[in-house]
């Protein structure tokens, strides 16, 4: 499927066709209550607080600047570098392939276009290789 066909990835357009902040938020809400729930992401919600309050700010605040709307990540925290914040965690295959499960099962609860959830995962498994391939696993 051709995503550069629906405009997906310039300006606003995922930005606009996520549902802006409150359909990055009910995404980000499904995906760690995927992480809450899922055996195979134990040791990925075993890097995080208990209170995934902050964390969950954190992830939908970068995805809106991500997919194009507001940069709120970079209003309320400054810069970020996405392998360089994780650097410190021990993250391999299976912790990356953990994230875009819950990822995957949280876009595909979301009343999306067939063609954007291709896009959207497609583009996620981005970052998601670059942080294993920064964070090394500790023997």
């Amino acid at each position: 499927m051709q995503f550069n066909e629906h405009g997906y990835g310039r300006e606003a357009n995922s930005y606009i066709t996520v549902g802006e902040l409150s359909g990055i938020t009910a995404l980000v809400d499904d995906f760690y209550s995927n992480m809450e729930v899922f055996p195979e992401a134990e040791k990925i919600r075993a890097m995080h607080p208990q209170d995934l309050t902050e964390s969950r700010k954190k992830l939908t605040y970068f995805l809106s600047g991500w997919l194009g709307g507001p940069k709120l990540y970079a209003e309320h925290y400054g810069g970020i570098n996405i392998p360089g914040v994780h650097q410190h965690l021990s993250v391999g295959d299976e912790e990356r392939d953990a994230w875009l499960l819950c990822m995957k099962s949280a876009i595909a609860a979301q009343d999306y276009d067939v063609s954007f959830k291709e896009y959207l995962i497609s583009q996620l498994k981005i970052p998601a290789e670059r942080i294993k391939q920064v964070c090394t696993r500790s023997a």
